[in-house]
């Protein structure tokens, strides 16, 4: 193993530097996306407000697509648009996503975030579109679109 002029191993500085960079990169991806972590049970419950709200709250254009990742891994997309039909503006919202089978059983469900608090708030009368991303697929799914049921907001 070579050693520096101060005696420390060429090694040690390596995983030295590889260990600050990983925990820079965790620190970034925690700060940027906080809702990815942590079970969806720490968030306080909607408000009644919050629950009156989501019927002014309209999904449409719901489109499912799939294509092969560079590493030859197929994954499929939801896209649609949400629409803000209420007067309140929207910072914040937590969907879930249920796919089901040709029995109409639940074979998937899925929490998505439409609109996160580091995106532009949605303002009324405002419509956005977005995408979700799935790796694995339940074989059993009915390839239509998922339901999308709103489970919390912030104004």
């Amino acid at each position: 193993m070579s050693r520096d002029d101060r005696g420390v191993s060429t090694l040690i500085i390596i995983l030295s530097v590889a260990l600050v960079l990983a925990g820079l990169i965790a620190g970034y991806v925690l700060l940027r996306h906080p809702a990815s972590f942590g079970p969806a049970s720490t968030r306080p419950a909607p408000s009644a407000e919050q629950k009156a709200y989501f019927g002014s709250l309209e999904f449409t254009e719901l489109h499912m697509s799939a294509a092969e990742n560079f590493l030859g891994i197929t994954v499929t997309y939801l896209d649609a648009r949400v629409t803000n039909k209420g007067a309140k503006t929207v910072r914040h919202l937590d969907v879930e996503l249920n796919f089901v089978d040709v029995l109409n059983q639940v074979v998937l469900r899925e929490a998505a975030h439409p609109l996160t608090r580091s995106a532009p708030p949605l303002q009324p009368g405002e419509t956005r579109p977005f995408r979700v991303t799935f790796e694995h697929m339940p074989v059993d799914w009915n390839q239509t679109p998922p339901t999308i049921t709103p489970v919390y907001l912030e104004f």
